[in-house]
């Protein structure tokens, strides 16, 4: 989780500005309760009056307090004499308390005549404030504007706090939901990345549904924890800390283990539920990766499932999928719907608790209680970080599996890469494709696929490669541009070893057209200039008419701005095949490679087109793949296949008289009449 947490240096500025504004609203946070215990306890109590320091008092009430201490130059020395009243001097708060401490007993005693050895603290205090309120109205101080002006400043302080920390919840959302989509954006960009640079090994180890949920659920799931981890991380310690260290020196900490009782057993509850959920967290992403593959195999696949009736059989599959998704999802959902009611229940049960305890001992005189509603307000805001802290121990698990999924992913390496140091073609041996030796296997396979494969596919020349259904003819191909490294012997483009070439430089010089046409939303435009999209309309046009794609493009209202729909779904085999083609040719490469491009396309469009094909790649290499005879008839060497081996190599003449193998695939598409008619010219 961590490796995934260091992309947020891109945001390190708003990360910096988050911990910021989440350390100033804790404060403030915590400073509240302390303004509620004090409009409760002076403000309404005590009519607003703070300590046992009268402002004004008349002389009679001060020669009565003179009488009951020894202190009466200390006492003094902060009062001046005006006319009939002693008015206190601008003193600083230090001096304000400890002239309080002093006027405490000889104040009660002075006004009430009665004895306070046995008063607790907190009853003398407020029977000091009663009697200073007493003084007051002899002084004919107006007492009820003081209790106003007081409440109405405290509450404006509690109004700036209040906005204070509005103010930066609002800010935090918003930068967290920044910073969270900025990390998906760049998690998002690093996996696709990586998948392109992917070769087909590891293609085949990660399966494209797997592959879409990293970069999408995944990635969404870390995205979620972000915009709580902060809060979590930063406000939560605070608050719960500062709440502690609040109640330890503010109130009564006889209370304190109704707290400590109710963060153990939020704990207990949370790991409880932690270890059953768990499992159920880490198979979850790999549910949803069952079912995205049953879906995509089955809208992938639906011409066949119509055509053989199959849709009960496979509704059921993604039933299948779709419930055990739905149940592990219903289990993780029933356990944290638990969690909440029990976490309430034990918050209320401590609201409660305190409630009572310190009923009890207001009632004793032990505390006040705006000092209890202090209690309470810290005590949810210590139990809350804890829920916090709980909450995201419940997300963790989930988003950790996530983030080891798409680590795995940018971790894993390509098994096809370029070396540090790499080669530039050699123009003397332009488009000539040496295979010497050549042996392939495919990862973790026991035999070889290929094995010893020796031919030259030369400039100005057409190379046909036949073979039967599973013979290695696709392989033999796909091994040129490196979407396979050969396993042994050395395969040469331009004389040199494709090892040591740039893959975009190796590329560059290949137009591969594969044996499935793909062709990519957009336009029949821009599936031509796919190579480049600033090509000229001219080529465009050229290539279509080498292709034979000019007619069905020409029947289209748009032509060629019409729309090609993803993967090329509203367009026949044979216009798919035509376009493929087309873009290749478009590209105008030093190298051909067709995989079996011609398959769906009649006998004349193939003819026709080879015809074309021809005179516009006379100085270019030609490598075909071919199942049918008739298209690599012509062509200038022929490489027969047989189970991963080369058991024949010449011209079409030349292997009907020598080539066994190759006499059969032929004789088994054209008749002996036909073959004669072939070989004598007609």
């Amino acid at each position: 989780m961590l490796k995934i947490l260091k992309n947020l240096k891109q945001s390190w500025l708003s990360v910096v500005l988050i911990v910021l504004l989440l350390c100033l609203q804790a404060a403030v946070d915590l400073e509240l309760p302390n303004y509620t215990s004090k409009i409760v306890n002076e403000g309404i109590q005590s009519g607003g009056i703070e300590d046992a320091v009268p402002n004004q008092i008349l002389n009679e009430d001060m020669e009565s307090i003179l009488l009951v201490t020894d202190n009466d130059e200390k006492i003094l020395s902060n009062y001046s004499r005006e006319n009939e009243k002693y008015v206190l001097k601008d003193i600083d708060e230090n001096q304000r308390e400890e002239l309080s401490n002093l006027l405490i007993e000889p104040i009660i005693v002075s006004q009430t005549n009665q004895p306070i050895n046995n008063m607790q603290d907190t009853i003398k205090k407020q029977a000091a404030v009663a009697c200073v309120k007493a003084i007051y109205q002899k002084a004919g101080v107006d007492t009820d504007k003081i209790q106003m002006n007081y409440i109405f400043i405290a509450g404006l302080k509690m109004l700036g706090l209040a906005a204070i920390s509005m103010t930066s919840g609002i800010t935090i959302m918003m930068l967290s939901s920044k910073v969270g989509a900025k990390l998906a954006k760049t998690l998002r960009e690093k996996v696709f990345n990586k998948v392109i640079r992917f070769s087909n090994k590891e293609l085949r180890e990660f399966s494209t549904a797997s592959l879409i949920t990293r970069s999408t659920n995944d990635v969404q799931q870390i995205q979620q924890l972000l915009s709580m981890l902060f809060r979590t991380v930063v406000y939560a310690p605070i608050i719960g800390i500062g709440g502690i260290i609040k109640v330890m020196n503010q109130s009564n900490s006889s209370m304190a283990w109704i707290i400590g009782g109710s963060v153990i057993a939020i704990l207990i509850t949370v790991i409880g539920l932690f270890i059953i959920a768990m499992p159920r967290f880490k198979k979850l992403q790999d549910l949803i990766d069952k079912l995205n593959g049953v879906a995509r195999e089955i809208l992938t696949g639906k011409s066949v499932i119509r055509a053989f009736n199959t849709e009960e059989r496979e509704e059921k599959r993604f039933d299948d999928a779709n419930t055990d998704l739905m149940k592990a999802n219903l289990f993780v959902n029933k356990t944290m719907a638990v969690m909440m009611p029990v976490l309430t229940l034990i918050m209320n049960a401590m609201g409660v608790l305190i409630v009572w305890v310190g009923g009890h001992n207001v009632d004793q005189g032990v505390m006040q209680v705006g000092d209890m509603l202090a209690f309470i307000q810290y005590s949810i805001q210590i139990v809350t970080s804890f829920l916090m802290i709980s909450i995201i121990s419940i997300m963790l698990p989930r988003a950790s599996v996530s983030a080891n999924r798409i680590l795995k992913v940018l971790e894993t390496e390509p098994s096809i890469k370029d070396k540090q140091e790499t080669k530039k073609l050699n123009p003397d041996k332009k488009g000539l494709v040496e295979f010497k030796n050549v042996s392939f296997r495919y990862p973790d396979a026991d035999t070889e696929i290929l094995e010893d494969i020796s031919f030259t596919a030369d400039p100005g020349k057409t190379t046909a490669i036949i073979g039967s259904t599973g013979s290695g003819k696709s392989t033999v191909v796909n091994l040129i541009p490196r979407f396979y490294d050969v396993t042994g012997g050395e395969l040469l483009v331009d004389g040199v070893n494709v090892k040591d070439l740039s893959q975009k430089e190796l590329r560059d010089v290949i137009g591969f057209v594969p044996q499935k046409g793909i062709l990519f939303s957009g336009t029949i435009e821009s599936n031509i200039k796919y190579a480049n999209s600033e090509m000229s309309d001219k080529k465009m046009v050229e290539a279509a008419e080498i292709a034979q794609a000019v007619e069905f493009i020409q029947g289209k209202d748009a032509k060629y701005k019409s729309e090609i729909a993803q993967g090329g779904s509203n367009v026949s085999g044979g216009q798919k095949q035509r376009l493929s083609i087309a873009r290749a040719i478009a590209k105008d490469p030093e190298i051909f490679i067709f995989d079996d491009s011609f398959s769906a396309l009649d006998f004349k469009t193939d003819a026709t087109l080879r015809e074309a094909l021809a005179k516009r790649t006379k100085n270019k290499t030609n490598i075909i793949v071919a199942q049918r005879i008739s298209t690599i008839l012509n062509a200038d060497k022929i490489i027969v296949l047989d189970d991963g081996k080369i058991v024949g190599q010449g011209t079409h003449e030349e292997l009907i008289q020598n080539n066994e193998t190759y006499r059969e695939i032929a004789l088994s598409q054209l008749s002996e009449d036909e073959l004669n008619k072939k070989e004598g010219g007609e």
